[in-house]
């Protein structure tokens, strides 16, 4: 009896077990369920940058929502698992997008409907994908990978992005915060460009375009940074010689890039759209790369930009011929025909590090790092002194002296910075780095080459000026000449004398920092971004045509971590070995220029003989030439070994990292847990 009682309650035991595992299970699959439903929205972005966390800009653009939209994210998963790795990659990637899209939805109050599409082979998925542009790449006969996303609106507006580039995968939110914002603008604004470079590339029609390509010759394309305001704005050109610009083309905002020798009646143009509002953008230039001189013509004075009345009339100054440098933030760059690496003083990269950037603004405010080459030096006047003319009328003279601007630096050199000159351009491009880089002073003060200037400017033609223009009938005293030519008469034509409502100006000092050779590099996928080149000129765009949501986005992506330890010790390591590397060089070139000056004179024929005390000097000359060789790799090895063993030993530490937390975490859990066991078995021997 007793035995099958035992029996009776091992067999409960087991059942209630059994009941119990399920429960437990069924109690865990309920729980993950209501966690997965109501836990959505609790997440934690553990990135630096926080880039699975939407800016605030993209809140303030999803909060202008008044009408619902649907982003279709468009990628080929399944032709991606037949790909090559390089496909592959990608999946990583669009959970990336797909999570950030997902982010969008929960932001948006459901005024953003997320759909994912894995168009197939022959669907009307993949039709529609062609249709609205998305770039197909093939993998088999039939499989093709797409990786895009399309934003639609109720009424039938469409935006795009063809291709999410792993190379952008750091502006993934703006790229998509961009197309929302753009598919809910109705109307573009306007930016004339005005330029003495082709940046708007050339006008030719299709027949020209079709017969230029018949002879192996493309047209001249635009800029890079143009094709990248044409996405969101209108953009038009206007002609370097206008009366009025408004005249032209009424535009919201007008960039004048590169103002060569513009004439006056064009400088008053300007000078009047300023006067009556209109926001303006001009980059000047000390001395543009891209003002290339003509075959057979030297380089001059003034192979640069400078509309001195204009800047002056504004509180700035470019100095002619006098350059910005920094060696903390100078680059390398390959010179000479065999593309040797040499640091530029000239060629900067500013970072948000070494306080390049006014953290005040927001032009500037999320920039990380933009690259100038041989940027101008921009210096604040006093107005008063400069604007005023001679005039006996006090009065006139004390109205003239109130003139209040403002003048917000934007761009500068850090504390190392210091401006350099040369007396003309050839020396830029010609001198070698070394050269100019030994002459290079250090300073103690940041240099400014970049202004926003604000306030009720006052006229740099307060007189007004004299053009020419075409007579009228009537007007002309000789017909006969007349009938040949349009004859020219003066004209005195006037404009506003003062500002009625504020100005604002942004003015940089460089040109060739928007260029596609310094802001964009080229592959398989077409034109990169590289830094925060185009983002600052964009961003000063946004920022006077009033839209700053898209500010906050565009550059907190572009995040370049800075090993300031490693750069301090690159910096000590050369400025230790600096002395001995010259005086091997200079050894070396002594050598080869002893050598030189053997084998030239030597007698034809002499040089071959076999120990002759030419031959045995020559020998002796390329032994001491290689010996110093050698002992100049030696050096360069030695203070590469430095840097090398900083980098062995922060990696060792992150390997070692985990597993010592969690070594001290066990020893932590077992030394408590020993504590307790002695502290309960002390409590019951007590009892």
């Amino acid at each position: 009896m007793a035995q099958k009682r035992q029996i009776s309650n091992g067999v409960n035991r087991t059942i209630r077990a059994v009941i119990g595992a399920a429960l437990i299970l069924v109690i865990t699959f309920s729980a993950i369920s209501i966690c997965q439903n109501l836990g959505k929205g609790l997440k934690l972005d553990v990135t630096d940058q926080e880039l699975y966390t939407l800016s605030d800009g993209t809140k303030a653009i999803l909060a202008k929502l008044h009408q619902p939209i649907t982003a279709k994210l468009y990628y080929a998963k399944t032709a991606a698992l037949k790909a090559p790795d390089q496909i592959r990659y990608f999946n990583n990637y669009y959970e990336f997008v797909k999570t950030l899209l997902e982010q969008y939805v929960a932001a948006a109050d459901g005024m953003v409907r997320l759909e994912v599409i894995d168009p197939r082979p022959f669907s009307s998925e993949e039709e529609e994908a062609l249709r609205y542009g998305l770039k197909r790449f093939p993998i088999t006969q039939e499989e093709a990978f797409f990786f895009g996303l399309v934003v639609q609106t109720q009424f039938g507006v469409e935006k795009a992005v063809p291709f999410f580039s792993p190379d952008r995968q750091n502006f993934v939110e703006y790229d998509i915060s961009y197309l929302i914002d753009t598919v809910i603008t109705r109307q573009k604004k306007k930016v004339g460009v005005m330029s003495s470079l082709p940046v708007m590339g050339e006008d030719v029609s299709s027949y020209m375009a079709q017969m230029m390509r018949m002879q192996g010759q493309e047209p001249t394309p635009p800029w890079t940074i143009v094709q990248q305001l044409r996405k969101k704005y209108e953009v038009q050109q206007i002609s370097t010689d206008v009366n009025d610009v408004n005249d032209v083309n009424d535009i919201d905002i007008l960039l004048v890039i590169y103002p060569k020798d513009l004439p006056e009646k064009t400088l008053f143009a300007i000078d009047q759209f300023v006067l009556k509002g209109g926001r303006t953008v001009v980059c000047v230039d000390a001395h543009c790369i891209q003002d290339k001189p003509s075959q057979g013509q030297m380089y001059s004075q003034s192979q640069g930009s400078n509309p001195d009345i204009l800047l002056r009339n504004w509180g700035l100054e470019m100095p002619q011929n006098t350059f910005a440098g920094d060696r903390t933030l100078m680059l390398a760059a390959p010179v000479g025909a065999d593309r040797r690496l040499e640091n530029i003083i000239g060629f900067l990269e500013l970072n948000a590090a070494n306080k390049c950037f006014n953290p005040d603004t927001v032009m500037t405010a999320n920039l990380n790092q933009v690259r100038l080459l041989f940027p101008g030096v921009l210096k604040t006047v006093d107005i008063s002194a400069d604007t005023q003319q001679e005039d006996d009328d006090k009065e006139q003279k004390e109205d003239k002296s109130t003139v209040q601007i403002d003048r917000t630096p934007l761009l500068s050199t850090s504390d190392r910075g210091n401006s350099f000159k040369v007396s003309s351009p050839y020396e830029v491009t010609m001198m070698p780095p070394s050269k100019l880089l030994d002459r290079f002073i250090d300073g103690t003060q940041p240099v400014n080459m970049g202004y926003l200037v604000t306030g009720r400017f006052k006229s740099a033609f307060p007189d007004g000026i004299e053009i020419e223009v075409e007579a009228k009938e009537g007007e002309s005293e000789d017909k006969e000449e007349s009938e040949k030519e349009p004859e020219k008469v003066t004209k005195h034509i006037t404009g506003l004398k003062q500002a009625t409502q504020d100005c604002a100006v942004v003015v940089f000092s460089d040109v060739d920092f928007i260029t596609d050779n310094i802001a964009y590099r080229d592959s398989f996928f077409g034109k990169l971004i590289v830094g925060d080149n185009s983002s600052l000129l964009l961003n000063a765009i946004d920022d006077l045509t009033g839209s700053s949501d898209l500010i906050s986005i565009r550059s907190r992506g572009n995040f370049k971590r800075p090993f300031t330890v490693v750069d301090e010790i690159e910096r000590q390591a050369e400025a230790e070995t600096a002395a001995e590397v010259a005086k091997i060089n200079v050894q070396i070139g002594g050598f080869n220029k002893e050598l030189q000056s053997i084998v030239s004179s030597a007698q034809q024929g002499q040089e071959e003989v076999v120990g002759s005390s030419i031959v045995q000097k020559k020998r002796e000359l390329e032994l001491k030439i290689h010996q110093a060789q050698r002992q100049l790799r030696d050096v360069k090895a030695t203070r590469r070994e430095r840097i090398e063993h900083l980098g062995n030993m922060l990696r060792q530490i992150n390997m070692l990292a985990a597993p010592i937390v969690i070594l001290v975490i066990a020893v932590v859990l077992g030394l408590r847990r020993s504590i307790r066991k002695r502290h309960y078995i002390s409590h019951a021997s007590d009892a």
